[in-house]
């Protein structure tokens, strides 16, 4: 059996991949995630991931799903994809600066909070999450 990608190429149904086309795949994703499910939906979109690894969309909805299921270290690292295929992303600078926090990485965190705030200052919650992770830090160090 074989199943078409995204792109339109025919890719075989290997043995332990979801029935459907990797759009099917991005698509039962994000409505998994979107009706709270976000383990099935890493499961679905990883999937997606591993055969359009190139494909940005995919990858952020895999992120964002990998943060919401408390996945905080895969999400940095596929935030972090993102960043670096275009740094000028606000959203991916954002969810690096979030999964970051949540590592433990308060430098890491400031740094990308910073830019996506710097990029998208009418983004309210962008400063809230930056003065956040700013305060932490500074409730961190020694007196």
């Amino acid at each position: 059996m074989s199943e078409q990608t995204g792109s339109g190429r025919e890719r075989p149904n290997g043995a332990g991949s979801p029935a459907g086309t990797v759009y099917d795949w991005f698509t039962r994703g994000k409505a998994l995630h979107g009706h709270g499910d976000a383990n099935a939906a890493v499961q679905l979109l990883a999937h997606a991931c591993a055969a359009e690894p190139e494909s940005r969309s995919v990858r952020e909805a895999l992120a964002r799903a990998q943060f919401d299921a408390g996945q905080y270290d895969a999400a940095l690292e596929t935030f972090a994809w993102i960043v670096a295929q275009d740094p000028t992303d606000d959203y991916a600078q954002f969810g690096l600066g979030m999964a970051a926090r949540r590592t433990g990485d308060l430098p890491t965190a400031i740094e990308h909070l910073a830019l996506a705030a710097a990029m998208r200052p009418d983004i309210s919650h962008y400063g809230r999450e930056l003065r956040g992770a700013r305060a932490h830090l500074n409730r961190a160090r020694p007196a």
